[in-house]
């Protein structure tokens, strides 16, 4: 009797097909919606700035006079928006998009 182990090559090119095919599906949607993902993330970043401005007033009494003080103090990690968009805190503690005119 023959030990049938493993794949043969007939199922191995199936799998590559299935997988290419999919790979095929996906990749255009993700490149067509990043656009949306930077926004998305750019406003989930003003949010947490916003709150570690609170945070950082509650801890040092007044609040931070630009975003990267927060970067220094280790209450933010970056300053910057996914797709490069600069912060800027107001002072009331807001964050907002720099506005840049061509």
């Amino acid at each position: 009797m023959k030990n049938e182990k493993g794949f043969t090559l007939v199922e191995m090119l199936i799998v590559l097909m299935i997988i290419s095919t999919l790979l095929l599906i996906t990749i255009p949607n993700i490149a067509s919606n990043n656009s949306l993902v930077q926004e998305k993330g750019c406003d989930a970043l003003i949010k947490l700035a916003e709150t570690q401005a609170q945070a950082y007033r509650i801890e040092n009494g007044s609040l931070p006079t630009d975003l990267q003080t927060l970067v220094d103090d280790n209450f933010l990690e970056q300053s910057t928006c996914p797709g490069g968009d600069q912060l800027e805190i107001l002072q009331d503690g807001t964050v907002q998009k720099v506005v840049v005119s061509p």
